[in-house]
């Protein structure tokens, strides 16, 4: 039996240490172990839902009401979009956005915010709980069954995607508005089930290459594990899942010819197929019911739900309760204008012209509609239509990984791999079929196709993330001030060559004390470094 020790516990002394010469409050941590785990299959079966559990759970980190982005595994579908300034609080009511730091830079981001502090935690303790049940299992005995094999794999494969989110936050990317060198190809600390105490005081940030191994072999054990073993429900990673994270994995490391490969395999693994129009639009079940299409999601529960921690009432622009209410999220207009009017993904989001564009369907009032900000997203319904009810409409799932994703990711790995012409007949299979029938990209070069790639995944994971690690990897430049923008405020209008300073995001101050192989080896504080409004038509220098 392994022995895991809880990075929580390493840390909470160092927290209540430095709660003096620090912005934010830090909490302690739990101490589960391996040991209580593997001490029983009904203690194993607990442990791995507490897996899909943990990941909606309000408050996760601090277990009260200390911050409102402390939403588990939501708040990254959230950051993200807000990062790539695809998302704006568009209510008049900005100052309810808690995510719109990552956005924008009039508020600290740097090793004391919350910003720094809740995603590295949040995903250490998503690294723990996999930690754990890998920790209880010896895979080497013969004797185990494919239940218990099934189990280990899922949880290596939820510690391969939560080392991946930590290393497309966490690892920097070099840019023209923070020095980066002397990080540049540092990803984090492994902290795995065997990982002592005593290492953890002096646990240097791993490099991209043996991250990447890492992560890698993760999955090649999770794929062998659930060879024989499908998991309960799509709340559990199975092989589809597996493929499909290594897809993700190999982009982000710019293999495109392993990421075409194990994105087509994952597609014909799981054998589902896109959303289609009028699952999109359901008002009743549109992104809150999972579907053909979802590969891996997340579900909230009435009885652990908080009425302000969760995903619902944060993103969805028709529930009366939550923020969303007060922020009304919806999406940047440049962005909005690069959807076509043939494809469906642009009923999404209210139309200037209201009813004139589109009769849209709604659990609102036409009334409503026509108040509601323009721009405003009603992607995310609420469940059965209950926009009035927290506990009710917002039990939702949450869309971890969708089949969508396999398929831009093939688009463009095979353009990179095999030719922009095969790469650019993808994706006009794929929009063609699924999203706008008269959509014919003729591109014939490669970062132009890339970068049309990108749009696509900006506009089909609006709100969920997933187009963020592709950014980060192309650099394309963000423009959120331009002629006719629909940024709320200077703060938001900025315009930021390659990337934001902030996709580099900061580890946080617990943790470098904590641990003295991290001094002078963090990325560097990105807080201030742009001021908004940059002018229009032009890069923040």
């Amino acid at each position: 039996m392994k022995k895991i020790i809880n990075i929580f516990s390493i840390l909470a002394m160092s927290a209540l240490a430095l709660t003096s010469c620090i912005e934010e409050t830090f909490p302690e941590g739990d101490t589960a172990t391996s040991e209580q785990i593997g001490s029983s299959a009904s203690a194993l079966e607990a442990a791995l839902n507490g897996i899909p559990a943990q990941m909606t759970k309000g408050y996760l980190i601090y277990d009260d009401q200390v911050h409102e982005t402390d939403i588990a595994y939501p708040q990254f579908m959230i950051a993200q979009t807000e990062m790539l300034g695809d998302m704006y609080p568009l209510g008049g009511n900005t100052g309810y956005d808690w995510f719109a730091t990552y956005n924008t830079f009039d508020r600290s981001v740097g090793e004391t915010s919350y910003f720094s502090y809740l995603p590295w935690f949040t995903l250490y303790k998503f690294v723990k709980s996999a930690n754990d049940i890998i920790g209880a299992v010896d895979l080497t005995d013969e004797s185990l069954t494919d239940a218990i094999r099934g189990a280990a794999g899922v949880a290596y494969a939820c510690r391969a995607f939560n080392y991946y989110m930590l290393t497309v936050l966490f690892e920097p990317v070099e840019n023209k508005y923070t020095d980066c060198s002397n990080v540049l190809g540092l990803t984090v600390p492994f902290v795995t089930e065997e990982t002592t105490g005593e290492i953890a005081k002096n646990n240097p940030r791993a490099s991209h290459e043996d991250m990447i191994a890492f992560i890698l072999s993760d999955l090649d054990i999770a794929e062998e594990c659930l060879q024989n073993y499908t998991p309960k429900s799509g709340m559990f990673p199975d092989l589809s899942v597996v493929y499909g994270l290594k897809a993700k994995v190999y982009l982000w490391d710019k293999d495109y010819a392993n990421a075409a490969t194990y994105a087509r395999k994952a597609i014909d693994t799981f054998g589902g197929s896109p959303t289609t129009q009028a699952q999109w639009e359901d008002v009743n079940a549109g992104f809150n019911t999972a579907n053909q299409a979802w590969m891996w999601y997340v579900s909230y529960s009435a009885e652990n739900m908080r009425n302000l921690a969760n995903f619902t009432g944060w993103i969805s622009g028709e529930a009366d309760w939550g923020y969303s209410s007060l922020t009304c999220p919806g999406i940047d207009r440049s962005l909005y204008d690069k959807i076509a009017d043939t494809d469906f993904r642009k009923h999404s989001f209210l139309d200037p012209q209201k009813f004139d564009y589109y009769n849209y369907q709604t659990v609102r009032d036409e009334e409503w509609i026509k108040d509601a900000p323009d721009y405003l997203s009603i992607k995310f319904r609420c469940k059965n239509g209950d926009w009035e009810t927290y506990s009710i409409g917002g039990a939702v799932d949450v869309p971890v990984m969708r089949v969508e994703e396999m398929y831009l990711i093939e688009a463009e790995a095979i353009g990179a791999s095999q030719g922009v012409g095969a790469g650019v007949a993808k994706l006009n299979a794929f929009m063609q079929a699924y999203r706008q029938p008269d959509y014919n990209c003729t591109l014939t070069d490669l970062y132009a196709f890339q970068v049309e790639v990108l749009t696509q995944m900006r506009i089909e994971f609006w709100g969920e993330g997933n187009a963020f690690p592709t950014a980060k990897r192309l650099k394309p430049g963000v423009v959120q001030n331009y002629e006719g923008t629909n940024a709320p405020s200077d703060i938001f209008k900025i315009n930021c060559e390659g990337i934001k300073p902030n996709w580099n995001l900061v580890i946080p101050i617990t943790e470098v004390q904590a641990n003295v192989a991290l001094e002078n080896s963090n990325n560097p504080n990105p807080t201030a470094t742009v001021t908004g409004p940059t002018p229009i038509g032009q890069y923040a220098r």
